[in-house]
């Protein structure tokens, strides 16, 4: 698998008026193309400290990111705009924008931001519509959609950004079951067939554990990385599933519920 992003004994945090706020120490992992990642963590392990560090929303405490083989530090704002696309839980308040008007916005860090779209922009837009499923949504208002629908805009935005890697933090959070499903499925697909590097925070243990190709793990003590069934053996999942009344079976990878 091709590297997208390598951390380095990374220390992740804040930095305030009063020094620093150290959220994790030591991490280290690697991130591939064509692969699905999912997050997992407790609140407040810094699952989203992580994800604006690797987005260069916060710089690292100590440590490095490299990103394509070069340190995140050496790429421009611009630059960025070209590598990562962002997708976050925040709820969008926008009034009288259509769903092709948004997603056109993904192509800013090409025409800027009062940019005129060429041929090819118009077709990028289109494709990302199209891989995502949004067809009949290109005309609505962003305003009337729902939470799924808007989730699919916002990861078809990132698409028209046309960028190799994509972090998406918690994408699922106001989704019912079945579109929990649908949109991770999405993410797999496009992962897979796009051949993008896809990462995100998530609290859907279940769904990742059976379509995440790759899991990072963030406890208080270490970040595992491996797949569900490589985390499942070394007693990482059981550790951050099994509380009082809840088991996980390590060879199925199912969460049992006792009665």
């Amino acid at each position: 698998m091709t590297e997208s992003v390598v951390l380095q004994n990374l220390s992740i945090g804040y930095t305030a008026k009063g020094g620093k706020r150290v959220v994790a120490t030591q991490l280290n992992g690697t991130i591939n193309r064509g692969e699905l990642t999912c997050l997992l963590g407790r609140n407040g392990v810094g699952k989203s400290t992580l994800l604006r560090t690797l987005s260069a929303f916060l710089p690292a405490l100590e440590g490095g990111v490299l990103l394509q083989g070069k340190p995140l530090t050496d790429y421009t704002d611009h630059d960025l705009s070209q590598q990562i696309g962002v997708v976050l839980t925040d709820k969008l308040h926008l009034r009288n924008m259509t769903v092709e008007e948004l997603v056109a916005m993904g192509r800013m860090p090409y025409t800027g931001f009062w940019g005129v779209l060429s041929k090819d922009d118009h077709r990028m837009v289109d494709e990302s519509i199209q891989l995502v499923g949004i067809e009949p949504l290109r005309q609505r208002q962003v305003q009337s959609l729902s939470d799924g629908e808007r989730q699919k805009v916002m990861i078809a935005k990132a698409l028209a950004q046309q960028t190799p890697i994509i972090y998406l933090d918690e994408p699922t959070a106001f989704l019912d079951y079945p579109s929990k499903v649908e949109l991770l499925q999405l993410l797999r697909s496009l992962a897979h067939e796009e051949q993008k590097t896809i990462f995100l925070s998530t609290h859907d243990v279940e769904i990742s554990l059976q379509l995440a190709d790759m899991l990072w793990l963030m406890t208080p003590e270490q970040l595992h990385v491996g797949t569900p069934a490589e985390l499942a053996a070394q007693g990482a999942l059981s550790t951050f599933i099994e509380h009082d009344g809840i088991s996980f079976d390590t060879k199925t990878l199912t969460i049992q519920i006792r009665k």
